[in-house]
C-alpha cells in the first residue's frame, strides 16, 4: 500500500483550506493528466487514498499515523479515562489544553481533509478514466464505492473532534465543513472560500448518502485493508448509533447480524474469533473478527514516534511505554477478575519512566512496526445492535442480552456465569453493562471518546456529565494501585459538558486562510 503516484501537479497541501499548492513534483509522481490514463495507475491512485487514511504530513513535516493509521486510535484513547498518558507525548490531549496551534489538532484535521480531497480527486479520476474506456463500468463503480467510504469514515471522525454531537439540538448544531469536490485548481480553491461549517445534521445526511452508495457498490469480500459492503453497512451502524436513531442501526445490524449465538454475518461470514486476543496476535490481522483495518507493515507505517505498537507496548517489550491502562477501569469490579482479557489483552511491563505499569497488548510487532490499526471489528457490530435494541425495548430484551453476551462470553472465566434477562433490573441497567461492555473489549482501539461525546448531552448515560475525570500520571505509581476490585480515586477532575474544552479547536491556520469557517467558542 505504499504510495507510488501523487496525484496532480497541483498538489493540495490540504493544512487547511488547501490554499497552497507545491511547484515542484517528485521523481516518482505524475500529473492529474496522466494519474488515470491506465488501469494500473488507477490502481496506484486508488492505493494512494488507502495511504493518505494511514498517513499524513505531522506539523514537524514527518510522517505519522494521521488520520487512521494510528493516531484516531491513540488520540480517541488519550481523550477518555481509561488509558493514562505517562510522558508528555499526548499531555495537552489528556489534559484537555489544546488550542488551536496545537500538533495534534492541526494534524489531525490536515490529515483528514488531505484524505477527503485525496477521495475526491480520485472520485473524478475515475469518473474519466470510465468514460474513455481505461476502466471498466465496473471497476470505476467500485473503486469511487471505496474513496467515498474513506470520506464518510474521514467526515464523521471530524465530526467527533471537532462539533458537538448530534443529540444537541437534534443535528442543528454547527458541524464542520463538507467537502466532495476535488481542490485541484485555483477555482477550486476559490470556491472552499464560499462554503462554510455544514449543519451536523447535514453532514450526517452526506455520510449516510456515501455509505448507502458504498453498500451498493462495494464487494462481498476483499483485502481487511479494503473496504467491503459489511464495512459500509457496520459504518452506517456506527453513524446511526451517533444519531440515535436506533431503528435504523437495527435495520443495518439486521443485514449482517444473523442466528441466536454465535452470531454470524449473510455478508462476507464475519463471526466472533474464538479468543479475545485472536485478532490482535503478530500477524493475524485478516480474521474473520477485522472486518476493516488500516494496513501498516515493515515497510511503510506511522514510525517509532507514532506507530501504535511502539506507543502502546512496555518497554520490557520494545515500546516506548507511553500509555498505560488506568486504575479506574483496571479497579472497576463490573470487569471480573478473572476475565480473560486482563491476561491475554493486556500486560505488565516498564513505562517510560521505568516504572512498573500495566499495558494494552493488543499491538504487538514493536520492531517491524506492522500491526494493522483496527477500524471495525464484528464486536462492534453486535455491540452496537445490543445497545439499539436495549434502548428501544422497553423492559429488559432478550435479545440484546444475547447479542451482548455474544461479545462477553468468550472472555469469562471458569466460574463466571452469562448474562441473563433475569439479572437486570431494568432497561436501564442493560443499557449501562453494553456500555461499559465497550470499554472492556475496545480497550486500546481508540473508540472510547466517540462514545463520551455521542452521549455527551445523554442525562443518563454521559460519562460524569461531560469528559470523565481521569488519573494523574503519578498516581500510577506505586503499581500497587492497580487492585481488581479495589478503590481508585481519580485525581484529575471531570470537565462538564457545557465547557468549550468538550470539542477541540478548528485549527487557527484554516480560521486564517478561510475565514468563512467559523471557529469553535472560547478558542
Amino acid at each position: 500500500m505504499k504510495k507510488t503516484i501523487i496525484i496532480g501537479s497541483l498538489v493540495i497541501t490540504a493544512l487547511s483550506g488547501c490554499k497552497k499548492v507545491l511547484e515542484t513534483a517528485p521523481n516518482n509522481s505524475v500529473t492529474s493528466a496522466t494519474a488515470f490514463s491506465t488501469k494500473a495507475r488507477c490502481d496506484l491512485s486508488l492505493n494512494g487514498v488507502y495511504d493518505a487514511a494511514q498517513s499524513g504530513l505531522y506539523t514537524d513535516g514527518s510522517r505519522r499515523g494521521y488520520p487512521f493509521g494510528a493516531a484516531n486510535i491513540e488520540q480517541g484513547d488519550m481523550r477518555g479515562e481509561d488509558l493514562v498518558n505517562i510522558a508528555t507525548f499526548y499531555q495537552i490531549v489528556y489534559q484537555n489544553t489544546q488550542n488551536s496551534v496545537a500538533p495534534n489538532v492541526v494534524a489531525m484535521w490536515k490529515g483528514l481533509y488531505a484524505l477527503i480531497n485525496e477521495a475526491n480527486v480520485c472520485v473524478a479520476g475515475f469518473e474519466g478514466a470510465q468514460k474513455v474506456k481505461v476502466i471498466t463500468d465496473s471497476i470505476a463503480i467500485q473503486y469511487t464505492a471505496e474513496c467515498r467510504f474513506l470520506r464518510a469514515m474521514a467526515h464523521h471522525e471530524a465530526l467527533i473532534h471537532f462539533a458537538r454531537p448530534y443529540a444537541d439540538g437534534g443535528g442543528k448544531g454547527v458541524g464542520v465543513p463538507w467537502r466532495d469536490s476535488a481542490i485541484a485548481s485555483s477555482t477550486a480553491v476559490a470556491a472552499i472560500y464560499t462554503r462554510p461549517r455544514m449543519r451536523t445534521d447535514s453532514v450526517y445526511a452526506n455520510i449516510l448518502a456515501d455509505l448507502d452508495f458504498a453498500e451498493a457498490h462495494l464487494p462481498v469480500t476483499n483485502q481487511v485493508y479494503r473496504a467491503t459492503k459489511a464495512a459500509a453497512i457496520a459504518l452506517k451502524m456506527r453513524v446511526k448509533l451517533h444519531m440515535g436513531d436506533w431503528a435504523g442501526v437495527i435495520a443495518e445490524g439486521n443485514k449482517i447480524i444473523s442466528g441466536s449465538g454465535p452470531f454470524t454475518s449473510p455478508i462476507g461470514g464475519w463471526t466472533m474469533d474464538a479468543n479475545p486476543d485472536d485478532p490482535f496476535k503478530l500477524g493475524n490481522y485478516s480474521t474473520k473478527e477485522s472486518i476493516f483495518s488500516i494496513k501498516n507493515d515493515a515497510l511503510d507505517n506511522p514510525g517509532v514516534n507514532a506507530a501504535i505498537s511502539t506507543v502502546y507496548a512496555a518497554s520490557d517489550h520494545k515500546g516506548r511505554g507511553l500509555i498505560v491502562v488506568s486504575p479506574i477501569i483496571w479497579n472497576d469490579p463490573r470487569w471480573l477478575c478473572d476475565d480473560k482479557r486482563r491476561v491475554t489483552v493486556v500486560s505488565k511491563g516498564s513505562d517510560a519512566n521505568g516504572s512498573q505499569s500495566l499495558f494494552v497488548y493488543k499491538y504487538r510487532d514493536s520492531i517491524g512496526l506492522g500491526d494493522y490499526a483496527p477500524q471495525i471489528r464484528y464486536a462492534e457490530v453486535l455491540l452496537t445492535m445490543a445497545e439499539a435494541v436495549a434502548r428501544s425495548t422497553s423492559g429488559v430484551s432478550a435479545q440484546a442480552v444475547g447479542l451482548l453476551n455474544g461479545v462477553r462470553n468468550r472472555s469469562l472465566g471458569l466460574s463466571t456465569e452469562a448474562y441473563t434477562a433475569g439479572g437486570f433490573a431494568d432497561q436501564t441497567a442493560l443499557v449501562k453493562a453494553i456500555l461499559f461492555e465497550r470499554r472492556v473489549e475496545f480497550l486500546g482501539e481508540g473508540k472510547r471518546w466517540a462514545d463520551i461525546h455521542r452521549l455527551g448531552t445523554d442525562p443518563v448515560y454521559s460519562a460524569g456529565g461531560g469528559i470523565p475525570a481521569k488519573a494523574v500520571n503519578a498516581s500510577v505509581k506505586p503499581f500497587t494501585v492497580y487492585n481488581c476490585g479495589g478503590s481508585y480515586t481519580a485525581g484529575q477532575g471531570a470537565i462538564p459538558y457545557s465547557d468549550f474544552r468538550f470539542v477541540w479547536p478548528i485549527p487557527l491556520t484554516e480560521i486564517q486562510q478561510n475565514p468563512i469557517v467559523a471557529q469553535n467558542p472560547q478558542y
